[in-house]
Parts: structure tokens; C-alpha cells; sequence
């Protein structure tokens, strides 16, 4: 109860313009708090009418008065009443005001109190028996929850003077709740209730976790079981340890407001029980915490066997005690703010290998595997052009001294950057290889197996985790672990347009997964504009990701090299623990990426003749000039694969990027010819033998118009030839003529003096009299020969790059 002198206040009440009137903060004094008043959010008394000294009965001074606040940017709200005076009336008047106030407040904490245990709004009414003009409410908003209870148009029972007003009692609070996945569930015979020292079994034989705050001991995993006179503790190392209700000061159980939140028994024990307790679980303040899980069949049958039980005095005295969330320690909130944390965010459940570490209980995820025998799986991931391969080949070359290598690359010839069933079969297909090699004595095949992933394209990498989380075949999935995850990053292939970024840019920089980005150009000039503004804009992302600069994908330092290839950089519990928050599911593969948008392509086209080196690299730096601007569609901006052209019979490993305008045709080194990387498309459409091939990458693409394009590239098919007229004829073909014809008999009057040719009255010509008569010869066989030219064309088969008849 709060006091407050009766002065006169200026209470004119500051409303929102909120739709429902529970949403509306208010103040009301006295008799204007009457039920008319309070639900119907309009208040027709004028502010010169509403003061502390004349909304009491008749007039008089106001007892008291309800007042509600509510959050302006979110949905908490309260509503409390406040008494006025320093005395009370002995029988009635305020003090009957006050008493039903009392009685309220402890039915809205009884009500919360019931969500506790079920879980389930209807009950919180359920559960009290209300009588007379009252309101009872349970409002939901998300984790946050609301139960109010108003008792409107109290009547005057001392003079009858109408009615003094109403109270009204409101409390929000939060919910947690984290759902905890068992790898498998054990059925275990329930032992007889036979009578012992610590009374009769009562339920129990599952797992839950004994905490004790001190340096030397973390959160301990092992089977409760619960008696009438007290609990038995078995851990599989320590063994069986017995807390006998003898031995017990106090018990308080916390449900931490919900029954998906996990639930704490706090025990504070007397000194002779240190001796029964393993040396690890000694505290100063004499307290251990029992934590049940939410959800867990404990948990239910502690309420249905064990709860009513315990709170009866028995033969120690000791009853169990219920604590709300601010009689909690400090040590008790962290832990139930960091529950909170995890429990607040998603549906989705987690391994219970992980809690621990995701409630700050322990920095170790403990696993009785071995991980030595594990392979570790590098990830090197980026957009196309961000050098990731040349950044593998840097790797494998140079750092052999890290066991044996394998180089799982992406397939070329689908429309998916990855595909999880792909990378599942050449996952087992490493185990198959590796188990195999086990029985082989040599030094090389004791070395250890190290799997880099090389991957460019707008992929997720939470899509090539999931893959490996998901694969069906359970001891594939065992003999794996990511060691670290690294995005390659080339600043000229990172924008769209402006700093319009491309899709996927900062997924594949996101926290939770990776641990480096490798910068693979503009490294050698001292703070570039361009990489500055892309480390700022990553940092801001994945502020505790590392920055290594390799340019050409060429690494320079030892301990970048170490980050690069860590065995348990993606496993770090921090790291996990963000992993779970920004992807929920992720360990069940429930985790569904964003689309790709602008919705980008990839075309591999497939063909056997050889391209024209001039016109391929024309049209390449072309590119750059003819993409167009948003909505960018019909835009290439990368093409590799291996080709031939018609100046040599080698096959060259071509790279195009567009935005850095960079052609590279690199000879593939002599030898047999490695197969075309195995196809995840049965469609394909080829005859013979193919072996070039091209992947296109861009905006909106389309089949035909990337075939069409190379069509261009090669050589390209003959064209009919049109027929000469007089007016075609060039000068230099004129001149021909006359000097190949000049010498054929002129008709009569006309001579040739050797220079010109002279006719009878003396007029002077440098041609033949006869020139039109040769231009017409010479246009007649010129012609002779295109029309059997155009014959002979007519009547050949010309194939185009994809042997199609044209």
C-alpha cells in the first residue's frame, strides 16, 4: 500500500488513441473509477470535475485511486490502486477497499501461478472461484503475458451512499521455453515402494542435471530419483549420492513461470551432510540446484507424484517452498535470463548434448567420440570469381604437412549452386574409400584425412551444414566434423550496381558459421576505398569473424594458414550458441534458407567443336559494357569451363568475370583427359563424345539465348553470295579489265596511238570503245561462278557448335 497526502492534484488523464480500452493508461480517482468509466475508455467528466477532493462520496475527498501504464512501443501494461491518507477507518470505508484489493492481488499471482503448472490460459480462471461484479483476463501477446483482475462498483456498506469506486490488480511477465531433443528414449521398470530411510519412492529414473556454485564443479548429468523423505542422485561416476530430508534446511522449487522453462530445485542442506557429498559439491552458502527439464517425464510426474507430497511437513518438518522470479539470487537470474535467451527464439529443439553450453553451464561440449578419428571438413565457400579454387590449389600444394588431402568441387552441369544428395554420396563414398585403406600398414594411409569443400555460387552455407547434419547413413554422419568455415571474398565481384550487393553476399559472411573471410584482390594498396567499405559492411554482420588478405588466393602468413585450417573453430561454443539463434533446426536440417533475388543461374552447356579464340574474347569484353541495369535480367557475369579452339587442338581452362573485365585461358596440363565432372542431370542431350563445355553465370537466364550467344563464338557457317551488277563493280576491277582487254581490235575510225585511243574527228579516250561490251563479259562469268558457288553451298550439310543441321 502506498500513501499519499490528499492535496489537489490536477489529474486530467493523458489517453492513447490505442483501439482497445485495456490499452489506454489511465488515472482515476475515487468514484469515476466506476466499471462505465474504466471499460468504456471515453471519459465524459470534465478535468475541472475530476480532483483528488471531490470524487470521494458525495463530494468528499477520494480514498483512492486506479491507475494503469502502458508501454507505448510494446505490450507490457499493468494496472495497480493506490490508498490515500496516513490513517484508515477501524471496520469499513478504505479498509474494506483495501482488504478486497489484498484479495485480488493474490488471485491474479494464484492465476499466474496456475500458468506455471499448465501452461494453458482457460485454467488461470479455472482455477479461483469468483463471485460478484468482477473482471478476470488473460491476455497473450508472444512470450509476454498479462493477467488482470478488477473488482468494479464496490457498494457504500457503512451509509449507503452509493459505491466507492473499483480496484484493480494487473501483472505482466515473460515465458521461456526451449523443447530438448533425446537422441533416444529408455524405459526403465519403476523399483517397488518399499518404505527406506528415505521414506517411499515416489517417481523418478530419468536425467537431470546437479549444479553446485562453485569453481569446481559444472552442471552434472545423472538419474533423479525422488522419496518422501528425500532424493537419490546417481551419476555414473561419482556414483549414488542421498540427501535425506534429515539433512535439509530448506527446499524451494523455481518453474521459472512457465512449464517450458526449465525447472530448479534448490536445496540448502546442513553441515552434516558434507560428509555424505562428493568433495566437488562442498558450497559455502550449503546449496545445490536440481534442474528438470521442461517438458520431460520427470518433470510431469514430480508435479503429479511428487509435488503435493513434499509439501507436507512428514517426519523431517521440512516442506517444499514455490519461489517466484524476484526471490530468485542473482546467480538464479542470469541463469534463467540466459535460458530465456535461447528459449525466446525458436520452436525448435536442441540437442541436449548442447544445453550446457548454450546456458553458459560449460564451455566444453562433452562427446565420448572419438575425434581424432574423425575426418575434418574445410570449407571454402564465396561467390563466383572470389578465387576460392585457387585458394584450395594454395592449400593443398603448400601445406601437405596436414595429412592427406581430399577436394570435393562442385558439379558444373546442373542449374543448383549445390546439392546436398551429390554431397551426401561423395560423403559416403570417402568413408567406403577410408575403411578400405584402414587395414593398410603404410605410413601414407596412417596419415590423417583432411576433406576441403569448394564451393562458388549463391549457396547458404547453412545448406552445406544441414547437408552433412542430415545425412541418412548415421555413421557417415559420426565420422565427419567441420573443422572451420571460410568465405573468399573478391571486392570487383561483390556489387551488383552502385552497392547493390549480390544475393547471398552477407549469408556467406554470417555469424554462427563462419569463422574467416580471405580477401583474394585489392590487397596490395594500402587501404583501398573498395575493401574498406566491404570489411566495414562485413563486420557489421559477423562482428567476430577474422580478415586474411590473399591476394590471388596466395596466404602469407603462418598463423592465417592455422585459422584457415582449424579443427575446432565452427564447434567453439560461442559460436554454436549463435548458430542455434540465428538458424533454429539447423542440427535437424529444419532450417529453410532465403531465396536467391535476384533470382540468379547457372547454365552449363555442352558441345564438341572448337570456338574462335578472337571472336570468344570479343564477345567476353563485351560483357561488361552490355549488362544492363535493374532489374538486371539477360545479364551474364561469369562463364568457366574447358574449351578448344581452332588454332590448337589443346584443351584450355577458360575464367571470365565481367565486373573485373578479366579473360584467363589457361592450358590444361598434357596427359589423359580427366572425365567431365559427373552430371546430376539425366536430361542432357548429346551425341558422340563431348568434350567442352562452358557454365554461364547471371540474372534470368535462358538456354537459348546463351546458345545463340555462342553460336557467335565459332566459326561461323558461309553465306550465300550475291550476284555482281555494273554499279558493284570497283575501280580497281574496272582497271583489270581495260588492261586485260585494251589490246582486242577496235572497231572501225578508231586507233590506239599507244596511250589513248583516237577516233576519226580526233576526240581522245584512255578506255577501250569497247569497255561496256568487256564490263558485260567480265560480269557474266563473274556471275557463272557465284551462282555455282551458292549451287555447291546450297547442296552441303553445315552443322552449328551443337550439331544442329542450319
Amino acid at each position: 500500500r502506498e500513501h499519499c497526502t490528499p492535496e489537489q492534484l490536477d489529474t486530467k488523464t493523458i489517453f492513447s488513441s490505442m483501439l482497445s480500452p485495456s490499452r489506454q493508461p489511465f488515472a482515476l480517482f475515487g468514484t469515476h473509477s466506476s466499471r462505465e468509466n474504466l471499460n468504456s475508455g471515453n471519459f465524459s467528466f470534465p478535468s475541472e470535475g475530476h480532483l483528488l477532493r471531490n470524487t470521494g462520496l458525495a463530494g468528499s475527498i477520494a480514498k483512492h485511486m486506479v491507475v494503469q501504464c502502458v508501454s507505448p512501443k510494446g505490450p507490457l501494461a499493468c494496472s495497480r490502486t493506490y490508498f490515500f491518507g496516513a490513517t484508515h477507518t477501524p471496520y469499513l470505508g478504505n479498509k474494506l477497499l483495501s482488504q478486497i484489493y489484498f484479495a485480488v492481488v493474490e488471485a491474479v499471482l494464484a492465476g499466474i501461478d496456475t500458468f506455471s503448472k499448465t501452461s494453458q490460459v482457460t485454467k488461470v480462471g479455472a482455477s479461483l472461484l469468483t463471485t460478484g461484479p468482477l473482471l478476470l483476463a488473460c491476455n497473450a501477446r508472444g512470450p509476454q503475458l498479462t493477467v488482470t483482475m478488477a473488482v468494479y462498483d464496490i457498494p457504500d456498506l457503512l451509509a449507503g451512499r452509493g459505491c466507492l469506486g473499483s480496484v484493480v490488480f494487473s501483472e505482466s511477465f515473460l515465458t521461456s521455453q526451449i523443447l530438448v531433443k533425446e537422441k533416444g528414449s529408455v524405459r526403465r521398470k519403476n523399483p517397488t515402494k518399499e518404505e527406506s530411510f528415505l521414506g517411499i519412492f515416489l517417481t523418478g529414473g530419468t536425467g537431470a542435471y546437479i549444479v553446485a556454485s562453485n569453481s569446481l564443479c559444472r552442471p552434472e548429468e545423472g538419474k533423479l530419483y525422488f522419496f518422501s523423505e528425500g532424493l537419490l542422485f546417481c551419476h555414473p561416476h561419482y556414483g549414488s549420492i542421498t540427501i535425506s530430508k534429515a539433512h535439509m534446511v530448506s527446499i524451494q522449487f523455481y518453474d521459472g513461470d512457465s512449464t517450458s522453462v526449465v525447472a530448479s530445485l534448490f536445496i540448502e542442506y546442513k553441515p552434516s551432510l558434507l560428509p555424505h557429498l562428493p568433495v566437488q559439491l562442498h558450497t559455502p552458502n550449503n546449496v545445490l540446484m536440481i534442474a528438470v527439464f521442461p517438458k520431460s517425464a520427470l518433470y510431469k510426474a514430480f508435479y503429479s507424484q511428487v509435488f503435493s507430497t513434499w509439501q507436507q511437513p512428514g517426519n523431517s518438518g521440512v516442506t517444499l517452498k514455490m519461489i517466484q522470479d524476484n526471490c530468485l539470487s542473482a546467480e538464479q537470474e542470469r541463469f534463467f535470463l540466459q535460458h530465456f535467451t535461447i528459449g525466446s527464439v525458436s520452436q525448435e529443439p536442441v540437442m541436449r548434448l548442447h544445453l550446457p553450453v548454450l546456458l553458459q553451464q560449460t564451455e566444453d561440449i562433452p562427446n565420448n567420440e572419438k575425434e581424432n578419428d574423425k575426418v575434418t571438413i574445410t570449407i571454402l565457400t564465396g561467390l563466383p570469381g572470389c578465387q576460392s579454387s585457387e585458394l584450395c590449389s594454395f592449400l593443398v600444394t603448400f601445406n601437405k604437412e596436414y595429412g592427406r588431402w581430399l577436394v570435393y568441387r562442385q558439379t558444373m552441369d546442373s542449374p543448383e549452386c549445390f546439392s546436398a544428395a551429390h554431397f551426401q554420396k561423395y560423403l559416403s563414398g570417402v568413408l567406403e574409400s577410408q575403411q578400405k585403406r584402414s587395414s593398410r600398414p603404410s605410413a601414407y594411409h596412417r596419415k590423417k584425412v583432411r576433406l576441403l569443400v569448394v564451393l562458388q555460387g549463391y549457396t547458404d552455407v547453412i545448406d552445406i551444414v544441414q547437408a552433412l547434419q542430415t545425412h541418412p547413413d548415421v555413421d557417415v554422419k559420426a565420422s565427419f566434423a567441420i573443422g572451420a568455415v571460410t568465405t573468399c571474398v573478391e571486392p570487383l565481384s561483390s556489387y551488383m550496381e552502385h552497392r547493390f550487393l549480390f544475393p547471398k553476399f552477407l549469408d556467406q559472411c554470417s555469424q554462427g558459421l563462419v569463422s574467416n573471410v580471405v580477401f583474394t584482390s585489392h590487397t596490395t594498396e594500402q587501404r583501398n576505398p573498395l575493401l574498406v567499405q566491404l570489411q566495414k559492411l562485413i563486420r557489421a554482420a559477423n562482428s567476430s569473424v577474422s580478415f586474411i588478405l590473399a591476394e590471388n588466393g596466395i596466404v602469407t602468413r603462418n598463423e592465417d594458414i592455422e585459422l584457415i585450417l582449424s579443427e575446432n573453430s565452427f564447434s567453439d561454443p560461442q559460436m554454436l550458441a549463435t548458430r542455434y539463434l540465428m538458424y533454429p533446426g539447423w542440427f535437424d536440417g529444419k532450417f529453410r534458407a532465403g531465396s536467391v533475388f535476384p533470382p540468379m543461374v547457372q547454365i552449363c552447356v555442352w558441345f564438341n567443336r572448337p570456338l574462335e579464340k578472337m571472336r570468344f574474347a570479343a564477345k567476353c569484353k563485351a560483357l561488361k559494357s552490355s549488362n544492363k541495369s535493374s532489374p538486371f535480367s539477360g545479364n551474364i557475369y561469369h562463364i568457366f569451363g574447358k574449351v578448344k579452339f581452332s588454332d590448337s587442338d589443346r584443351t584450355v581452362e577458360v575464367c571470365h568475370h565481367a565486373f573485373s573485365n578479366t579473360l584467363s585461358l589457361v592450358p590444361v596440363q598434357e596427359g589423359p583427359l580427366p572425365s567431365p565432372p559427373e552430371s546430376r542431370t539425366e536430361n542432357r542431350d548429346y551425341s558422340g563424345s563431348q568434350e567442352s563445355f562452358l557454365v554461364f553465370v547471371g540474372c534470368s537466364l535462358k538456354e537459348d539465348d546463351i546458345k545463340d550467344w555462342l553460336r557467335q563464338t565459332a566459326k561461323q557457317k558461309p553465306q550465300r553470295k550475291a550476284l555482281k551488277t555494273r554499279g558493284m563493280l570497283t575501280s580497281q576491277e574496272i582497271k583489270n579489265i581495260h588492261i586485260k582487254r585494251h589490246l582486242d581490235p577496235l572497231p572501225a575510225g578508231y586507233f590506239y596511238n599507244g596511250t589513248q585511243f583516237v577516233n576519226f574527228f580526233g576526240d581522245k579516250m584512255d578506255y577501250h570503245p569497247l569497255m561496256d561490251q568487256f564490263m558485260n563479259d567480265y560480269l557474266e562469268e563473274v556471275n557463272r561462278e557465284i551462282e555455282k558457288y551458292n549451287r555447291e553451298l546450297d547442296n552441303q550439310e553445315y552443322h552449328d557448335l551443337f550439331e544442329q543441321k542450319t
